[in-house]
């Protein structure tokens, strides 16, 4: 019963067994389960709760807006979408009027793009904001993407998409004067191209969205070691500093 039901407690079994007529007391089904390799429930056969998330975040996407102002006190609205599971970010466009049919032409352009990329989404998590419509929601429901929407007033319900933003702000936004939309336009996609090809990721162990794995530099620890003795230049150990 264990192993064809790994949710099942052993109180669970002890019900089950006094259904079918089977009088056995509790304690001698926690024993029989942990002789036969088999522990509480969470532990016993199929997906533990951090995989099972793992998994179906796989097919899940999150966007959000968020806003710059230029130096000329304008505000221009930003619209990205990010893949929770690679945290690859699309860029989608800067406008200082998001309407609805703009908002859906975003929406059209992520979805050709992940085609051409062979890439899939089940799910697709957004706040509440009014700016995304009915045509929007639209556009993904044809390709079979079910939207989620994050309860009010609670930004870590999207928390990945919010991280983004505070990464981008803090590593890029914060540190440059903007003059108009098309100047935001540039620097954003410089940073998006950064972000998924060489920024590293605690997420992803140290890797990039579009790097699966990180290649370590050679070590010039051995090559410090060889030289002439009291050198001073690179193969020797007199002379250098470390930081």
């Amino acid at each position: 019963m264990a192993r064809e039901n790994p949710r099942w407690c052993y109180r669970r079994i002890v019900g089950e067994l006094t259904g079918l007529g089977i009088s056995i007391s509790p304690t001698t089904v926690r024993k029989i389960l942990s002789g036969a390799g088999l522990g509480p429930v969470g532990r016993r056969g199929g997906p533990g709760r951090s995989e099972f998330i793992r998994h179906q975040v796989k097919g899940m996407i999150a966007c959000d807006f968020f806003t710059v102002d230029t130096v000329t006190l304008r505000r221009i609205y930003v619209l990205f979408f990010i893949e929770v599971s690679s945290r690859r970010v699309h860029f989608a466009g800067v406008t200082e009027n998001p309407s609805g049919s703009w908002v859906a032409q975003q929406a059209r352009n992520l979805v050709w793009n992940m085609e051409e990329r062979g890439a899939s989404a089940h799910f697709l998590l957004r706040d509440n904001d009014a700016k995304f419509g009915r045509a929007f929601d639209d556009v993904f429901r044809t390709e079979g993407i079910e939207v989620i929407r994050t309860p009010v007033e609670a930004p870590k319900a999207n928390a990945i998409a919010e991280r983004f933003v505070g990464t981008v702000r803090r590593e890029c936004l914060d540190w440059i004067l903007i003059a108009n939309r098309k100047h935001l336009g540039r620097v954003l996609r410089t940073f998006v191209d950064h972000y998924n090809g060489h920024r590293p990721h605690r997420a992803l162990d140290l890797a990039a969205p579009d790097r699966t794995s990180v290649v370590p530099l050679p070590s010039r620890a051995t090559n410090l070691t060889k030289g002439p003795e009291g050198s001073g230049f690179p193969g020797s150990t007199r002379g250098v500093f470390a930081c």
